[in-house]
């Protein structure tokens, strides 16, 4: 309870970019499992894994759903097990901190829609200046199946905060997790299964896949539903700018990824957008749900 209530004190937008920093640690981390059993293999172990941690910490309430309420946990399990088997194919093809920015335009995308204050549009536009000095198209080098896969992500990225938040406000906690992480697993499997059988698979793997799947989908989603109860669509969609720069600077600790000057330059653009759009981005306590249902403690 002490935890809960030092975590419920925090501004909300430290929840967020910690989230943030542990799904691109997570991400870096996952190259070389992606080497061994291929993305979809990746993205399937993660949320199968994701899964079997969540249920020993709560069981879920299944008793609790309303018929309304599945259409939404559908929506965001297969969101959530499809964006990240589709950024695995993305970075398995261009710099992480460049698919990152690619994906970014989702919830940007998102953010720019939701914003009801006009003026607020000038963080999504200094963020994607960012984003192109990232990304460095005048290049001519990038992947282009790469870029689609990473745009994929983005769209379920930008579905992802949507339905997070619409989710979060119905199931308190870790509950929310529970009920669509395992619809993430069972709609990669198909993708998966067959990727981690004939891939080249060996002992380590396992242990691996399951150390990542401890950092995302399980401490990284907690944090962001968490963050996003606290927040509206257009600050954390415009905060989640910083992302980017956490992918590169994980490319760069993790991967050996070095950044040009121009994307050095971007990072700073991206990281000036997110902390603005922060500014008055807490959503007010009228606007949350009156019901909240937890988990079933084992």
């Amino acid at each position: 309870m002490k935890t809960r209530s030092y975590i419920q004190a925090l501004p909300p937008w430290t929840l967020a970019v910690a989230a943030m920093l542990a799904v691109q640690l997570s991400n870096a981390l996952s190259v070389s499992v992606v080497g061994q059993v291929g993305a979809g293999g990746t993205a399937w172990l993660r949320m199968s894994f994701g899964v079997v941690f969540l249920w020993i910490v709560a069981r879920p309430n299944f008793r609790a759903i309303r018929k309304q309420d599945v259409p939404a946990l559908l929506a965001l399990g297969i969101a959530t097990g499809y964006m990240t088997a589709l950024f695995l194919e993305a970075v398995d093809r261009i710099p992480l901190g460049t698919a990152v920015s690619i994906e970014f335009l989702g919830p940007l995308t998102v953010a720019g829609i939701m914003s009801k204050n006009r003026k607020a549009l000038i963080w999504p536009v200094i963020a994607i200046v960012g984003v192109v000095l990232l990304t460095e198209p005048w290049q001519g080098e990038i992947d282009g199946v790469g870029v689609l896969f990473a745009l994929g992500a983005g769209t379920c990225w930008g579905l992802y905060n949507i339905l997070t938040q619409h989710v979060g406000d119905r199931f308190s906690g870790i509950s929310g997790l529970s009920l669509t992480i395992p619809i993430a697993a069972l709609a990669t499997m198909p993708l998966g299964l067959p990727q981690t059988i004939h891939g080249e698979f060996t002992w380590w793997v396992l242990p691996v896949a399951a150390g990542i799947a401890l950092i995302t989908p399980v401490i990284a989603f907690g944090l962001e539903m968490l963050a996003l109860r606290r927040m509206t669509h257009s600050a954390f969609g415009t905060l989640l700018s910083i992302e980017p720069a956490f992918g590169i600077l994980m490319g760069i600790l993790i991967l050996s990824q070095t950044p040009t000057w121009f994307q050095v330059i971007g990072i700073i653009l991206v990281i000036s957008a997110g902390a603005g759009a922060q500014r008055g981005g807490r959503r007010q306590v009228s606007e949350l749900e009156p019901i909240h249902v937890s988990a079933e403690s084992k």
